[in-house]
């Protein structure tokens, strides 16, 4: 199972990655797909109750299941004025 990957604004600046497809094989729900990338890179765990997922441009909650060829994009908070 293969799913795409994408970081946005300072979660790509800590991951050191914008885009990148994965093995998924293992990968249930989009907790776990955080928790792997937290393992990988250990600063995103700062901004684990913060962070907007979205699944195939949808926002979603951290138990949506996670399916092959799926497209999931992470995205710190966001203000403005």
């Amino acid at each position: 199972m293969s799913i795409r990957i994408l970081f946005f604004a300072s979660l790509a600046d800590i991951s050191g990655v914008r885009e990148m497809k994965v093995d998924a094989s293992g990968l249930t729900d989009l907790r776990s797909v955080f928790d792997k990338f937290a393992k990988d890179f250990p600063l995103l765990e700062n901004h684990r109750t913060s962070v907007h997922i979205a699944v195939n441009s949808e926002f979603a909650r951290p138990e949506t299941p996670v399916h092959d060829g799926d497209e999931i994009a992470f995205f710190p908070p966001v203000s403005g004025g």
